[in-house]
C-alpha cells in the first residue's frame, strides 16, 4: 500500500516511487534515535521540502517489551499518517500528508514511511517563549496563543485522542504573525505516538495537561494565565470547575513537578 499527494508526485517529477525507492531518498538527518529502527530525515524535490520518516520492523522484543509493560508498541508509520488525518478532521492544525506506505506483514519486521510538507516559516512555542520572562508579550499575543492551545488540547482530548508528547515544542508556530487571532496558525506534530479511542481515559488527560503545564512553567506565565487555559480547555466557569476537577488539577500538578524535577540540569 502506498499512496502520495498529487503535489508531491509534481515535485518528484517522474513516476511515483516505490519502497525501494523512498528507502534509498537522502537527505539532512534530523533525528535517529540509537536502536529505535527509524529515522527522520528532510529532503528537497522539486524546489519544494519534505520531512520523511523511514520505519523499519522494531523486533519482536520490543514488541514483547511494551506488552509486558502494557503499553501499545508503535509499530511503523501508519500511527502517524492515521493521526494527522484524524486531527485534520477535527480541525486541529498539524502536518500537511504528501506521501505513506507500509509493505509487510510481519509486525516486527513491516517497513513504512510517512512524508510530510516542510512547515516553513514556522518557531516552535518553546523557542517562540523563550525570553518572555525577560521580555514580555503584548497581552493580546499570550491570551491568543493560551487560548488556542487550550482549545486544540481540548478538541483532541474531547474526541478520543491523547498525545504523549505534549510539550510546547511540538506547537509550531506560523510566522509571520501580526498577533491577532484570527491570523494565528498553530500546528500540532509529532504524531507518531498518539492514541486514538471513543474517549480519553483520565490517566493520558493527566499525562498531556502535565506535560503542557510542565513545558511552560519557565516562560514567565502567571496564575491568572493558567487559570485561563484551565477555563477554555474545559469550557466552564472557574470557580465550578476548581471544585469539580480538583482532584485531576491535582494529579496535573503532580505530574507535572515529577517532569520538573527529573529534568537535565543545563551544564
Amino acid at each position: 500500500m502506498i499512496w502520495f499527494a498529487p503535489k508531491f508526485l509534481a515535485a518528484w517529477g517522474k513516476a511515483a516511487p516505490g519502497m525501494t525507492e523512498i528507502f534509498k531518498i537522502t537527505g539532512e538527518i534530523y533525528r535517529e534515535p540509537p536502536g529505535a529502527n527509524r529515522r527522520t530525515l528532510r529532503f528537497e524535490r522539486g524546489g519544494r521540502s519534505f520531512y520523511l520518516k523511514l520505519h523499519w520492523g522494531v523486533g519482536w522484543r520490543e514488541i514483547i517489551k511494551n506488552l509486558t509493560s502494557l503499553r501499545l508498541p508503535v509499530l511503523g508509520a501508519k500511527n502517524e499518517w492515521q493521526a494527522i488525518q484524524r486531527v485534520e478532521q477535527l480541525g486541529v492544525e498539524t502536518m500537511q500528508l504528501a506521501g505513506y506506505g507500509q509493505s509487510g506483514l510481519n509486525p516486527a519486521r513491516r517497513r513504512s514511511f510517512v512524508i510530510t510538507e516542510e512547515l516553513a516559516g514556522c518557531i516552535s512555542l518553546e523557542d517562540y517563549c523563550r525570553d518572555w520572562p525577560r521580555q514580555p508579550p503584548l497581552f493580546a499575543r499570550k491570551r491568543a496563543l493560551i487560548e488556542r492551545v487550550a482549545g486544540m488540547t481540548r478538541r483532541l482530548h474531547g474526541n478520543g485522542l491523547n498525545h504523549r508528547d505534549l510539550y510546547i515544542c511540538h506547537f509550531l508556530l506560523q510566522q509571520p504573525w501580526d498577533g491577532r487571532d484570527a491570523s494565528l496558525h498553530l500546528h500540532l506534530i509529532d504524531l507518531h505516538r498518539v492514541q486514538m479511542r471513543r474517549q480519553t481515559p483520565r490517566r493520558w488527560v493527566v499525562k498531556d495537561v502535565g506535560s503542557l503545564h510542565f513545558s511552560s512553567m519557565e516562560i514567565g506565565l502567571t496564575r491568572r494565565d493558567r487559570l485561563r487555559f484551565l477555563r477554555c480547555y474545559f469550557g466552564r466557569p472557574l470557580r465550578q470547575l476548581l471544585r469539580s476537577e480538583a482532584a485531576l488539577l491535582r494529579a496535573v500538578q503532580q505530574r507535572a513537578d515529577a517532569l520538573y524535577r527529573t529534568r537535565p540540569l543545563p551544564e
